[in-house]
């Protein structure tokens, strides 16, 4: 094995850059994955130290198990968060430690491959054999697996692989070539796997701790090799969509879900997926992290979460609820997350959330499928199930081809190979060629060359094959016959022949490589036929079965049976002795542990009593029977004893070797040291194995005789391990054989065979190999002496597993007949080929001969195959016979009874007669002859009984019958809109049907609107009507001030001021001037405008016009050229594409057009119906009439009376579905005679004689078709017979002769009338029949049109079913190119945009350079001549400087970018600036010089802002252009891959279109066409073959040769007007020279005109776009408003200050008269204080001392005068306030009683 390399950094930086590219959770998981490809050994570490600790407890316990894993998981986890230091939700520090540790680890490079002869298993053989290893090599595989799930992969295109048993088959489905890959385990393989890419498979194999090996494809390389996935088997493996991660799941015991990074063989997530079987795992499609699981009665979605434990698995296991529980084999995950899967009842169930949403089932609660659903796939939107029951997948063992188009023109399923399905029973070599014969339980018998690796042939049967045997050579000497026993019991024996040598008929099929013609068939046996063997000299056929019998039949006589022995157990093998055995006898070997010895039978000659023999039993011979006892403990035991024996001895000399030395370096002590050591070491032996007999006998597998009355059996169970070597005892007639026990005298010991014996043994020629098949499907090869029987050399042996480990048990091996080949056939549905090796080198080319066909072989009789597996077999039909033959004596004797019985009831009868003729008196009544009354009553009473039991037991059938009936009616009568009427003629055979009309179908409906008739998409309205609406916005905006406008000058109506008018003058003079200069400005921009629309329009000198251009192209494309449809080439034109939609409107029209027609002439077939029945009525009243009258008449003078025409029952089919007893009883009635008579002309004479069952009108009701008014019409005409009658009543005297005149003038007249009546009768039926003639007629020519139509109407459906199988796809192309064209026009919209923006900014930027200009020319106007400062103002007016940008806050992004632009455009203005300044002297520009004009200085201050803010917007200006440029030439870049895309997917959908037309052109279209339409001749004569013929109408046709003369017409037409159009041309060139003079002359005359006037040449048009300075004269107008607002508002305060002043003055008024008040409250204060003090001076000597209150009344005064002189002061300072202008005037001071 080759060493991983070196770290692939490359590997490594891509896994980084994509898991960085992944988002939130998904993040998060890929990065784990990531650091575990780094990481990859020091994970394998850990995986392996934990599973190893606990993998005892999760092997005992589940719950233990999955705790393991998710200790496991987790631990993968934090080796993950350790080794990268970087998570979502934690960081961990490293150690130097481990960095450094982590650097030495390395990663499996991508080159790295392993060894495949390391790796894969060989065979064991046993040491020093000398055995070479490749003694068996593999040639071929027939076999494949078909009940095996995921067993067949594509990898590419030819080659498909399938598991084999324990290889991997790589077939090429063209050369049909094999390549094999050997298992690594030895044990088998569990399942492949393909990667997304093909690049890669899997293969997950079975045994102890398995492997998955992916292999590089196609180099076959083992590339990775992922371990310890699983304990025993892998069940299913599956790859991501982009093929990173693999998913694995175990079988049994362990259910292991398992996440790998295979490419670094490392595992990601593990965990238990379910505790029972598990089938299936996969990614979804659209989201890694999901999984789904399903199996046994489960199915389960899984999630890769990340948990603060780390990445995990989480399953949310899915609920059934109340839908039954159910095996999920296959599922599908759909876009939106739900899951679709199958069910076991064949129904689809949807689960969303774990839960099932709905169940999907076919119309009417039909299963999907008949059985459980395998596969589920989704195509193109379609969902696809594949069933076990068939549909889509084979489970029949082949593999198969299929279209799944699903059209009318998808090719037949084709089946590539054939195989058996299920388990081989049977396999047999021809003894003379390399032909093989397998058979098995899928009833099928195939034929095989295996040297030329070729199936030859293969046939089926009902029941299935279990047994085959070659017919000898003795027998058939060419060696072409077979023997095939079969599990319903039967035997056949077919002949193998080549049938190319046979004589060919014509029609005859294709002939095969062989074939199989029956040529014997019986049925021996009633259960599955075990063995078949013949005799060794040919004589006798033996056959044994499960049934416990072996039948012996004599082959000389064509197998006529001799008789068969019953057996103690089911037979499993049968064997003759050879020719060494002095007699011929039968080995019967039984599956219960005995074995039978058949002596030769004896074959008796044809007696006649053998026919009374009762039974094939043969009951006298003389039967050996050995019943075996289990000896393997007694062997086990004997192997033990001498174990320990030689044991003993060895010990014994290693005792006396030890004494000898202790003897020879101690003396005596070492004897002592010696016995003291051996008295220790004495230990007690173990006990020896008891002996054991199993209670139930083991089952033998196979056996063969090794001598006389000796042989070999091989069993399973406890006695495997073992070769039993037995012998018969001796015959004794008495002994009983179920309790014998006998013992096998010798044994062969088989190495590892204890759970693996051998089931299938068979000889090389010379008996020097003997070949073993063995229960795991193991080869085992021993080495013999040369016709050693007795087996006494098996040491040596080579060992090599070939068939499935687990359930491919070997059922059939042999070796060719010449020893060349060795052939196995397993359990496992494989037949492998090998060749044996040295003994033969093969040759190349080596083929089987088939046996060529016997002369008259396919004339001859083949016989009545058993096909009923409850035939009688060859026994129970003789047994049949006898009891037959018992049961006719017994049925004689009964018939004997019978008879005389019928005769006693005659006798009675003839009694009863007799008594009824005896007078009255003595008769006997009825009652006389009852024994007893009650007896009769009893039998009523049951009888009534018995009648309602009946009608019970069939109301189930009655009511089963009338569903039946309903459902009848539902299907064929409901869907009927008129049923089929034959109207016959009245006098000839001619006849007339109805069209049988069904109710009209689904494209029976209005005509739709076709795709010219649709309305416009939302996209086409916005595109037509988006322009227009937008402009419309824009002049509603522009208009909805005006009407404000108005309404504000309309508020208020009052006479205009003076000021108003002036500035309304002013206004109106300036609009005037301005608008006078506005519209020379726009006539000249409209005349500019004008010659360049002129200008534009001329043509460049190479301008062809684009319809002459087209024109020309198609000339040159279609000229002389008329496309068929069927050319490569053909361009279908938009108008003729069709569809789906427009064929069904199509095939609706036809339909109802013919459902039209059909309609009126069943109306006309329906009236002519009538009219017939209204014809017999009058008929029927006219032949009455006419039998009155000739009631009168004398017989001889009668007229035939004309036949009454009948209507048939064909006539009136609604009278079908009326029936009453007598019509159902006559239909039981003519069921049961056809059951009894099986001759047809029988069944015609019962339908005739019945009248058709239903079909014969019922006599009761409907016996005729007259009405009442046929009735009335009948009574009323035959009054006149009446009449006359009466009158012949009355005539009883001679007549008079006035009566004789009257007679006989009443007999002329009866006589006219009988004529007419006749004549008229004849008239009605002669008209009615040219009625029916006519419409007869008509109706033809409608029904040549009907089936025209109908071949109209296949051939549209056909085209509808492959338009709609072109639909989905030409959709897609359709959808693709819409996008395609409308993301152009919208480009082509932008990019008409970005240049119409540009010109409209190189507009402003000329605009902005003409102010410029217009700027300086006004400051040099303004300078004016010989002015001494003008280069200092000029100087000052190109001044660059540096002003800071007004900046606007919109947000920090856009002040950034503004303040980036600024400083882009000062570093520029300042290198211009630096540029411009590199004058000597330097000028302050913030100065006016000296006896400069400062109003000039003024205005170049104010120009040069103006100037640069114009150069500001330039500078703006000029970069949008250029961003618009770079605009524009993104878009023309996408526009050219635009169209690019565009043009590829045109040419997509028109190859398309041409592939459907293509198959359009391949559907077959029936013409009718007669003779002189067809003028494809060949030498005078219409050839046989018609296929190369082009089928023209002769419209189509006048009109080519029409347009021929038309062409020649306008040919030489264009030739004219080219002419004329070449004169006018020359003529317009001699035009333009002279009006070039003209305008040159005239622009001459122009400029000398300017000079002489103005001086100069001058600009015209800026002349006439000069007017008034508008900035001027908006500013004298702002002015003169201003003035008149500042007027007003002085006059306004005015009016307020003469106002305040008023107040003033009043306001000093009334604080003059308050200060009067106040001074009189003050005299009057000083006159009460005097008085007071009087007062006082007067009363105070009464009382010494103040008094209280006098006190207060002084403080209270004291208090008031303070107020007052405060009040005061305040009045003072508002007066003085109020003086003041705006002064503030406080509010009044209130006392303190005022506030209380």
């Amino acid at each position: 094995m080759k060493e991983p390399d070196d770290q692939d950094t490359d590997r490594r930086e891509s896994d980084r850059s994509r898991s960085s590219r992944r988002q939130s959770l998904k993040s998060s998981q890929s990065a784990p994955r990531a650091s575990i490809k780094e990481d990859d050994r020091i994970l394998e570490d850990t995986t392996n130290e934990t599973f190893s600790e606990e993998e005892e407890s999760y092997v005992e316990e589940d719950d233990s198990y999955v705790e393991h894993l998710e200790r496991s998981s987790s631990s993968i986890q934090d080796d993950y968060v350790e080794s990268t230091g970087k998570s979502q939700y934690m960081e961990t520090p490293h150690s130097a430690e481990e960095e450094a540790e982590k650097e030495v680890k390395k990663k499996i490079s991508q080159s790295f491959f392993y060894d495949y002869k390391e790796l894969v298993s060989m065979p064991f053989v046993t040491p020093d054999s000398n055995i070479p290893l490749d003694l068996l090599t593999l040639v071929h595989s027939f076999g494949y697996d078909c009940r095996r799930r995921a067993n067949l992969q594509l990898l590419d295109s030819n080659t498909v692989a399938y598991i084999a048993g324990n290889q991997l088959i790589l077939l090429n489905l063209k050369t049909k070539e094999q390549f094999y890959l050997r298992s690594s385990s030895g044990r088998g393989i569990g399942v492949i796997g393909v990667h997304p890419d093909k690049t890669y498979f899997t293969v997950a194999e079975k045994g102890v701790s398995p492997k998955i090996i992916i292999y590089e494809y196609p180099s076959l390389k083992p590339y990775r090799i992922l371990r310890d996935g699983t304990d025993l088997a892998y069940a299913y493996v599956d790859f991501n969509c982009d093929g990173t991660l693999l998913a694995s799941i175990g079988g049994n015991p362990d259910h292991t879900l398992t996440i790998w990074n295979w490419k670094e063989e490392q595992p990601i997530l593990r965990t238990k997926a379910f505790s029972q079987e598990v089938f299936k795992v996969t990614f979804n499609p659209d989201n890694d992290e999901q999984l789904t699981t399903s199996g046994s009665g489960h199915i389960k979605f899984w999630e890769m979460a990340l948990t603060f434990t780390g990445l995990k698995l989480q399953g949310s296991l899915g609920r059934f609820g109340k839908t039954a529980t159910t095996d999920i084999e296959g599922y599908m995950e759909l876009p939106d997350g739900k899951v679709l899967s199958g069910s076991e009842w064949g129904n689809m169930l949807v689960w969303e959330a774990g839960l099932i949403k709905v169940e999907l089932c076919r119309a009417g609660n039909i299963s999907c499928h008949q059985g459980p659903i395998n596969q589920i796939m989704l195509d193109e939107g379609e969902v696809i199930t594949v069933g076990s029951d068939g549909c889509i997948r084979d489970a029949n063992g082949a593999i198969w081809k299929l279209d799944l188009s699903f059209s009318n023109i998808t090719q037949d399923p084709e089946c590539l190979f054939h195989f058996h399905s299920g388990a081989i029973e049977a396999l047999v070599v021809s003894p003379i060629t390399y032909l093989m014969a397998t058979t098995g339980l899928d009833c099928s018998i195939r034929i095989y060359d295996f040297a030329s690796k070729t199936p030859l042939s293969h046939v089926k049967f009902k029941q299935g094959g279990t047994a085959l045997a070659w017919v000898p050579r003795l027998i058939s000497y060419t060696g072409a016959q077979i023997i095939v026993g079969f599990e319903d019991g039967v035997v056949r024996i077919l002949e193998l022949y080549d049938p190319k040598g046979l004589t060919i008929f014509a029609g005859r099929k294709k002939f095969l490589d062989a074939d199989l013609h029956l040529k014997y068939v019986f049925k021996p046996h009633t259960a599955h036929i075990t063995a078949l063997a013949y005799e060794r000299d040919g004589e006798i056929l033996a056959t044994g079965s499960k049934d416990k019998t072996v039948f012996f039949f004599d082959v000389e006589k064509d197998y006529k049976p001799i008789g068969f022995i019953t057996t103690p157990g089911p037979v499993c093998q049968l064997v003759w002795s050879t020719a060494s055995h002095p007699e011929s006898t039968l080995l019967i070997i039984c599956k219960n542990g005995y074995i039978l010895e058949a002596p030769f039978p004896t074959m008796k000659e044809e007696e006649e009593g053998d026919h009374n023999v009762v039974s094939y039993e043969i009951k006298d011979m003389h039967i050996k029977c050995f019943h075996f006892s289990s000896v393997k403990s007694k062997i086990l035991r004997l192997i033990e004893i001498e174990k320990r024996k030689k044991q003993k001895e060895l010990k014994e000399k290693e005792k006396e070797e030890r004494r000898k030395q202790l003897a020879a370096t101690m003396g005596e002590d070492g004897e002592k040291e010696f016995h003291e050591e051996e008295e220790e070491e004495e230990e007690e032996e173990e006990p020896l194995p008891e002996i054991f007999i199993p209670s139930t006998p083991c089952h033998i597998l196979c056996g063969f005789y090794s001598g006389p009355g000796k042989f070999w059996v091989s069993l399973d169970g406890y006695d495997a391990g073992f070769l039993y070597h037995c012998e018969f005892p001796t015959y004794d007639k008495n002994s009983d054989i179920t309790e014998k026990k006998d013992e096998p005298f010798d044994f062969r010991f088989l190495e590892d065979t204890e759970d693996n014996p051998i089931h299938t043994i068979t000889f090389s020629i010379n008996q020097d190999m003997m070949f073993c098949g063995m229960q795991d499907g193991a080869i085992r090869v021993y080495i013999l002496n040369e016709n050693d029987l007795s087996l006494k050399n098996m040491e040596n042996y080579w060992h090599f597993n070939i068939h499935d480990s687990t359930y491919g048990c070997i059922k059939g091996i042999s070796t060719s007949f010449d020893d060349r080949f060795l052939v196995t056939a397993g359990a496992d549905s494989n037949i492998f080929v090998f060749s044996i090796f040295p003994e033969f080198e093969l040759r190349k080319g080596i083929k089987a001969k088939v046996p060529s066909a016997r002369f008259g072989i396919e004339t001859e009789p083949i016989p009545e195959d058993i096909e009923d597996p409850k035939a009688y077999s060859i026994e129970d039909a003789r047994k049949k016979r006898e009891h037959d033959k018992l049961m006719k004596e017994v049925e004689e004797i009964k018939a004997g009874k019978r008879e005389q019985l019928r005769a006693l009831r005659n006798e009675f009868q003839k009694l009863l007669q007799m008594n009824e003729e005896l007078p009255e008196h003595m008769q006997f009544k009825r009652t006389d002859f009852d024994l007893d009354s009650k007896i009769r009553a009893e039998i009523n009473r049951k009888t009534v009984h018995k009648i309602q039991q009946v009608e019970k037991e069939l109301a189930w059938e009655k009511e089963k019958h009338q569903l039946g009936l309903m459902k009848l009616q539902n299907r064929f009568r409901d869907s009927l809109q008129s049923d089929a009427i034959v109207v016959h003629a009245i006098q000839s055979d001619h006849k007339i049907a109805s069209y049988r009309l069904m109710k009209p179908s689904k494209y029976f409906r209005a005509k739709q609107a076709s795709q010219s008739e649709r309305r416009p998409s939302k996209m086409e309205r916005f595109d037509k009507e988006g322009v227009g609406k937008q402009e419309s916005q824009k002049d509603k905006g522009g208009t909805v001030g005006m009407p404000e406008e108005i309404i504000e000058k309309g508020k208020e109506f009052r006479p205009k001021t003076l000021s108003q008018i002036m500035v309304e003058n002013q206004i109106e003079k300036t609009r005037k001037l301005i608008l006078k200069a506005e519209r020379a400005q726009f006539k000249i921009q409209q005349r500019k405008k004008e010659w360049e629309e002129l200008y534009k329009s001329k043509p460049a000198d190479d301008y062809e016009d684009p319809k002459d251009v087209q024109a020309i192209k198609e000339a040159q494309m279609y000229m002389g050229d008329f496309n068929l449809k069927t050319a490569p080439d053909y361009k279908i034109p938009e108008h003729m594409r069709i569809n789906a939609a427009k064929k069904e409107e199509e095939l609706g029209h036809l339909d109802s057009m013919t459902h039209t027609k059909k309609m009126n002439m069943n109306k006309c077939i329906v009236s002519l119906r009538d009219l017939k029945v209204a014809v017999i009525e009058e008929i029927q009243c006219l032949v009455q009439e006419l039998k009155n009258i000739q009631s009168t008449l004398h017989i001889s003078k009668h007229i035939p009376i004309p036949q009454i025409p009948q209507i048939h029952p064909e006539e009136v089919p609604e009278k079908r579905f009326h029936y009453d007893e007598q019509t159902l009883q006559t239909f039981k009635l003519q069921n049961t005679e056809r059951k009894s008579e099986k001759t047809p002309q029988m069944e015609q004479a019962v339908s005739i004689g019945q009248s058709g069952g239903f079909l014969r009108l019922s006599s009761g009701k409907d016996g005729d078709l007259t009405t009442r008014d046929s009735v009335s019409r009948s009574s009323k005409a035959s009054s006149f017979g009446l009449d006359n009658t009466k009158l012949i009543e009355f005539e009883k005297a001679d007549p008079s002769d006035v009566e004789l005149e009257i007679m006989r003038r009443d007999e002329i007249k009866n006589i006219y009338m009988q004529q007419y009546l006749t004549n008229r009768i004849k008239e009605l039926t002669i008209t009615f029949d040219a009625e029916l003639h006519l419409l007869r007629h008509q109706k033809l020519k409608l029904d040549t049109q009907m089936k025209l139509s109908d071949l109209h109407h296949v051939t549209l459906f056909q085209e509808i079913l492959l338009l709609k199988n072109f639909e989905k796809q030409e959709n897609i192309l359709q959808e693709r190119v819409n996008s395609l064209d409308k993301e152009e026009q919208d480009m082509q919209w932008k990019i008409n945009e970005t240049l119409k923006e540009m010109e409209e900014k190189k507009n402003e930027i000329n605009k902005l350079q003409e102010q410029e200009k217009a700027l300086y020319a006004g400051f040099q106007t303004a300078l004016g001549e010989n002015n001494k400062f003008a280069n200092f103002l000029m100087k000052v007016l190109k001044k660059r400087i540096k002003r800071v940008k007004k900046k606007e806050v919109e947000g920090d992004a856009d002040e950034d970018e503004d303040s980036d632009e600024s400083s882009e455009e000062e570093s520029s203005l300042e290198s211009d600036e630096d540029e411009s300044g590199s004058e000597a002297e330097v000028f302050d520009d913030s100065i006016c010089p000296t006896n400069c004009d400062v109003g000039l200085f003024e205005l170049a201050l104010q120009l040069r802002e103006k100037r640069l803010d114009i150069e500001e917007a330039l500078v703006e200006e000029k970069k949008i252009i250029d961003n618009l440029k770079k605009e524009y030439d993104t878009l023309s870049k996408k526009v050219k891959i635009i169209a690019t895309n565009l043009n590829a997917a045109e040419e997509d959908l028109e190859a398309y279109q041409r592939e459907k037309q293509q198959r359009l052109n391949e559907l077959l279209v029936v013409i009718p066409l007669k003779l002189h339409q067809i003028e494809y001749v060949v030498f005078g004569e219409i050839p046989s073959d018609l296929s190369g013929t082009l089928v023209f109408s002769n419209r189509s046709l006048g009109q080519l040769q029409d347009r021929i003369v038309q062409l020649h017409e306008e040919n030489s037409k264009q030739q004219k007007i080219n002419k004329e159009f070449r004169e006018r041309r020359k003529q317009l060139i001699r035009e333009k020279r002279e009006m070039a003079k003209t305008i040159q002359k005239m622009e001459e005359t122009v400029r000398q005109l300017m000079i002489s006037k103005f001086g100069r040449v001058i600009d015209l048009e800026a002349l006439q776009t000069l007017s008034v300075n508008t900035t001027l004269e908006e500013l004298k107008i702002r002015k003169l408003r201003k003035e008149l607002l500042n007027a007003k508002e002085i006059k306004m305060w005015e009016e307020k200050i003469a106002q305040v002043r008023w107040e003033l003055m009043m306001k000093t008024k009334e604080h003059t008269k308050k200060l009067h008040q106040m001074n009189d409250l003050c005299i009057e204060k000083k006159k009460l204080d005097s008085r007071l003090n009087t007062l006082q001076n007067q009363q105070g000597n009464a009382f010494q001392g103040p008094r209280k209150a006098d006190t207060v009344a002084r403080e209270k005064v004291t208090q008031l005068i303070h107020f007052q002189a405060e009040r005061i002061l305040a009045l003072k300072e508002e007066i003085a306030l109020l003086r003041k202008k705006g002064g503030l005037i406080l509010p009044p001071i209130q006392t303190p009683q005022e506030n209380r």
